[in-house]
């Protein structure tokens, strides 16, 4: 296994996370990696925490910006990347020491595979494990499952165009991403394992979104992706049913946001075209 693996660790007032994240890099079992640490305009101690990694390990690269967001900032990474396979870890995360290895070799005996990703566990303020299904194109394009920490070949990024800069609100590039590559028939494999451990804290960025910023990119999302929505659109429909039923004490407001879902880009109702092909 010669190929390289670029580690991108974008950062963005990380101090108090990212010196276990670059020990979770070392302490990985796979060894031919570089790690590209890019600090995304952060006004903590972070570029120092960083430096000391870049002096005694050279397969360490640090890079720093004004704050631009995490699409542009992963980009930037990626951009000075040399490796053949990426692999995005935030700052507050921990690879597990066997994933760059069982990826790879899922690479190096499968070359029509482009993605690979599993399973998770939580750390911080909450703790167990986060299983994450294999990937349906339908159901990644009604919501997003994957997290951002999954090893891909760098090409797929080239073909897509990288991550989404323009989203209305930083938070989803990697939901884009994954419907990007959906779109083109990328292969992903998925490992019934934990590949890495997901920090919960109060101050995460996803959990700074309020419903306006959620809906704002899901808008973007289904506007961008209108096509794809409109073919899948009874499945979309069944797959929000059945999230429904599990969740039946708010059936009533789920079925108003699913309607005025399709009204909004389909132009019609789905629950009354729904019941007319019953």
């Amino acid at each position: 296994m010669n190929a390289l693996l670029s580690i991108i660790i974008p950062c963005y007032n990380a101090e108090a996370t990212l010196e276990a994240t670059l020990k979770s890099v070392v302490t990985q079992n796979f060894r031919h990696w570089e790690a590209i640490i890019v600090n995304d305009g952060s006004t903590d101690d972070t570029e120092t925490i960083a430096l000391n990694w870049v002096k005694n390990d050279d397969r360490f690269k640090y890079f720093t910006k004004p704050n631009e967001g995490l699409g542009k900032t992963r980009n930037f990474g990626i951009e000075k990347a040399q490796g053949t396979y990426i692999l995005p870890l935030d700052s507050d995360n921990l690879v597990a020491t066997d994933f760059a290895q069982d990826a790879i070799a899922v690479f190096e005996e499968n070359p029509q595979i482009g993605v690979v990703y599993g399973h998770a566990r939580y750390f911080g303020e909450k703790q167990g494990l986060w299983e994450v299904d294999a990937y349906d194109f339908k159901k990644i394009l009604a919501a997003n499952y994957i997290d951002a920490c999954a090893i891909y070949r760098k090409k797929c990024w080239i073909e897509v165009g990288g991550y989404d800069e323009n989203m209305p609100y930083q938070g989803h590039e990697d939901w884009d991403f994954w419907i990007a590559l959906g779109v083109l028939k990328v292969q992903f494999y998925h490992l019934n394992k934990i590949t890495f451990h997901y920090y919960v804290s109060k101050k995460s960025m996803i959990r700074s979104f309020n419903a306006s910023m959620q809906q704002a990119n899901n808008d973007y999302i289904f506007k961008k992706y209108s096509e794809q929505c409109q073919q899948h659109y009874l499945d979309l429909f069944l797959l929000y049913q059945n999230a429904e039923h599990q969740r039946t004490a708010q059936l009533k407001s789920e079925k108003f946001v699913i309607d005025l879902f399709c009204k909004t880009f389909f132009g019609f109702s789905i629950f009354g075209l729904y019941k007319t092909k019953k």
